[in-house]
């Protein structure tokens, strides 16, 4: 047929890609081990009956043995493999665990399955073939919505033919209920668009994805509908207690947060008339115009209060504060994003041993999935990424720390309206795991609207 043919040969190849695994994959547990508390139990266990799932479990509470044994069972079920992809570094740590609990693992960064639990970094998954796996767990699954967007497309296409599938985060959508529809679309649940059209609706009448966030809202009715349909693939919980478990051993030691006010020493200049009085920037190119002016007394500030405690993590946002971080702390050492792969792994894990006593990074480099709880002191310049803030915070606050953990947010006066507004998405965080737990035990199914499972038939005409 030449170049007609083609066309519709890459037309069946374009309806392939977009194309869902569908069905119930689930089956009875076949590996329960003693190592995990009841509760980690109940929630692997639901998981496994599921086949396609996610755990929104706060942090500390086990992600990682619950995915080694979800893993561990699915390979005693098809005699096949499964794929982990983890943040940078967390690999090693995932490997650490495995080794622990007596669960082989093997980390591989050329694409080539490593005996039954292969291990990689998200930024390595184009190098696999979706073919070799039987199944495939997203550990801190938040992450993949904060990817560019090529690299967001690249791990849900990757599960989209996989049959068993599990996706694990504290923070699911942490400050926007509707980006929930990232776990979903992972699942061949519904996807985003269709999600939206099912429960929400905005007030410009557009399905647009730049409309997305605060001018979406529920349909009316929709809410309730939403939150049990959510709940008919995913769990979630802040303390073993949410599912009526006992919370011994899952009890947080004091944190503090303590919010140092750095003074203007230049005030917004708007247009061609001077500002005698410090106000809030209200706009991102105000705020970003005061990051700007206060970069280096927040610095020095930051720095000082490292110094006080042995080990410490100065978290940043611009190029040019991590530089000048790195230049004024004592005992530091900076991971950048043009370092190596590599080289931040090296980091970190020399971080974890003691090896550094100061590190200086941005949450979207080291912010999520690793474990610090030998650290009890880190500094945050305010952004409003709340789920970043979380995360950041989490790196050290979470169970298994034995200490207070003190936090201080360094900001300006012109920059609070940014930490109020952390508050608030904290706020919102709290009501999404509020409406999870209550509605987990009464959910309901909704077929997604795969039109693409149907081979495209060719007129007999052509």
């Amino acid at each position: 047929m030449g170049e007609l043919g083609d066309i519709i040969m890459n037309y069946k190849e374009f309806l392939e890609t977009k194309a869902q695994l569908n069905g119930n994959f689930g089956f009875k547990p076949n590996f329960m081990p003693d190592f995990l508390f009841d509760f980690q139990k109940y929630l692997v266990g639901w998981s496994i009956r599921k086949g396609k799932s996610a755990i929104f479990a706060d942090c500390g509470l086990g992600k990682t043995p619950m995915q080694l044994v979800w893993a561990e069972n699915v390979i005693r079920k098809t005699n096949g493999k499964v794929l982990i992809l983890c943040p940078l570094a967390v690999s090693q740590q995932t490997r650490g665990e495995g080794e622990k609990f007596n669960i082989e693992t093997h980390i591989s960064k050329d694409g080539k399955p490593k005996n039954n639990i292969t291990l990689t970094n998200y930024e390595k998954l184009h190098k696999f073939d979706y073919r070799d796996y039987d199944g495939v767990v997203c550990d801190e699954s938040s992450a993949i919505k904060n990817f560019e967007g090529k690299r967001k497309e690249i791990v849900t296409q990757f599960m989209r033919k996989i049959p068993y599938r599990l996706l694990c985060t504290a923070t699911a959508a942490p400050n926007d209920f509707i980006e929930l529809g990232t776990s979903s679309e992972a699942l061949g649940e519904l996807g985003r668009m269709d999600m939206l059209a099912k429960f929400f609706k905005n007030d410009e009448n557009s399905l647009h994805p730049i409309w997305w966030g605060a001018r979406w809202r529920f349909k009316r009715h929709g809410e309730k509908m939403f939150w049990r349909w959510v709940s008919s693939w995913a769990r979630a919980l802040k303390h073993p207690s949410d599912y009526g478990f006992p919370d011994d051993g899952f009890i947080l030691p004091k944190l503090v947060i303590n919010e140092t006010i750095i003074e203007s020493k230049n005030p917004f200049v708007m247009g061609s008339q001077p500002e005698f009085f410090p106000r809030e920037a209200n706009t991102l190119k105000e705020q970003r115009a005061e990051r700007r002016l206060t970069l280096k007394d927040r610095c020095e500030q930051a720095s000082l209060k490292s110094e006080q405690f042995d080990s410490s993590v100065l978290w940043c946002y611009l190029n040019d504060e991590s530089k000048y971080l790195n230049e004024i702390t004592k005992d530091s050492v900076q991971v950048t994003g043009s370092d190596h792969d590599d080289k931040k792994e090296e980091s970190f894990i020399a971080f974890k041993a003691g090896e550094i006593k100061r590190l200086i990074t941005k949450p979207k480099i080291g912010g999520f999935g690793l474990n610090w709880q030998h650290c009890h002191h880190m500094t945050f310049f305010p952004s409003h990424s709340y789920e970043q803030y979380y995360q950041s915070v989490r790196r050290m606050y979470r169970f298994g720390q034995k200490e207070s953990v003190k936090v201080d947010i360094i900001t300006s006066e012109s920059g609070r309206g940014v930490f109020k507004n952390l508050e608030r998405k904290s706020k919102q965080a709290d009501e999404m795991f509020r409406m999870l737990v209550k509605y987990m035990s009464n959910s309901i199914k909704i077929d997604n609207n795969d039109y693409f499972t149907k081979k495209t038939e060719v007129p007999q005409w052509l």
